[in-house]
């Protein structure tokens, strides 16, 4: 894991006072940008989002339930995250990371527009019943590497139905974000942890989390509407919550300002079946790449591959394994189905122009 180049990197100056939401980022590490988009605009990537699905030879049909499980899905993982067949660089995808408000958003953080954009995936879990999520194991991280210091990177998910405190969503340990570097300066030893193969992942066991948690962090099920951003420091301990795991941590989590007692651990089937739909998307300055890390995202935008949550760096790409259920799949894609109309901001915001 390299160590140098990370003694002088670009980060932005959480200790200036906003008199906004940006205030609450800094606090809180993690923050819920209401309404931006309409929600009719929500819905229609809702749609396109199942006609999607409907694209791939494996039967699934929006308007037939009965297909609305395992055996009639495209490949993916922990319940509804696509990841494969080039997903990140499908139009739908390509054309929320256009939206203007949402651009204005991440251009209020980091003080301008001239931005990178991830070429990230999107979840789409349909309601657990329906298709019989099979349980996993929690997996609570940070998506920046220890070695970092300060805020250089804000990760976003663009939510896009309804997602209250019994829907499957994000959990995030509130207040961790301003703890991660003296977290890891007691555990020095654990910086050069293993990873899944991205630099700037840092998962927790967890005895861990509770060090977090005896100094007062608190574990959030982030709430949101169709339209809301939600964003947040990539420091801040987080892990996305499934419809099979409960909206607990060692026996409670706070919602809107409540505590919400239950079980012991993660794991604790919720009451919803409501469907979750969001995109990841992040965003950060252009000028935070280096030339290599440009070159290389060009190259990647060029063969239409997936990279990390970070726009700017750690340009990495895990290979699809072409496996479904757990075989080898017959079916792949070497593009995506609908293809992006290159404009002007979409390649600057893919790296392929400069601003």
């Amino acid at each position: 894991m390299p160590h140098a180049e990370y003694t002088n990197e670009p980060k932005i100056d959480t200790s200036v006072t906003h008199g906004d939401w940006r205030d609450d980022l800094y606090r809180d590490g993690y923050y819920v940008v209401k309404g931006v988009l309409p929600e009719a605009k929500a819905q229609s990537y809702v749609d396109r989002m199942f006609q999607w699905l409907e694209t791939f030879p494996y039967g699934f049909k929006k308007d037939d339930p009965s297909t609305w499980n395992q055996q009639h899905l495209p490949d993916h993982i922990k319940g509804g995250m696509y990841y494969g067949y080039h997903c990140q660089h499908e139009k739908m995808l390509w054309d929320a990371r256009t939206e203007p408000a949402l651009i204005d958003a991440f251009a209020k953080i980091w003080d301008t527009k001239e931005l990178l954009v991830s070429f990230d995936g999107l979840n789409f879990t349909l309601p657990a019943g329906a298709a019989g999520i099979p349980p996993s194991e929690p997996w609570p991280h940070v998506d920046q590497n220890p070695i970092r210091k300060g805020m250089q990177c804000v990760q976003g998910i663009l939510n896009l139905a309804p997602n209250g405190p019994d829907d499957g969503g994000l959990l995030v340990m509130k207040g961790s974000h301003a703890l991660n570097e003296q977290f890891f300066k007691a555990f020095p030893e654990k910086v050069g942890r293993g990873t899944w193969g991205s630099i700037d992942w840092f998962g927790f066991e967890k005895d861990e989390v509770k060090w977090f948690e005896d100094r007062g962090c608190e574990v959030i099920k982030v709430c949101a509407e169709p339209g809301d951003l939600i964003v947040w420091d990539s420091r801040t301990i987080r892990k996305s919550l499934p419809h099979t795991f409960s909206l607990c941590l060692r026996g409670y989590v706070r919602i809107h300002g409540k505590s919400a007692h239950s079980g012991a651990d993660w794991n604790k089937l919720p009451d919803s079946q409501n469907l979750r739909a969001v995109m990841y998307i992040c965003y950060t300055p252009a000028s935070f790449a280096t030339s290599a890390d440009r070159e290389k995202k060009i190259d990647y935008y060029n063969k239409k591959l997936g990279t990390t949550h970070w726009p700017h760096a750690n340009i990495f790409h895990q290979e699809d394994k072409h496996l479904r259920l757990g075989k080898p799949d017959s079916y792949s894609r070497d593009s995506p189905v609908e293809k992006a109309e290159e404009s002007d901001l979409l390649l600057k915001l893919a790296g392929v122009k400069a601003y």
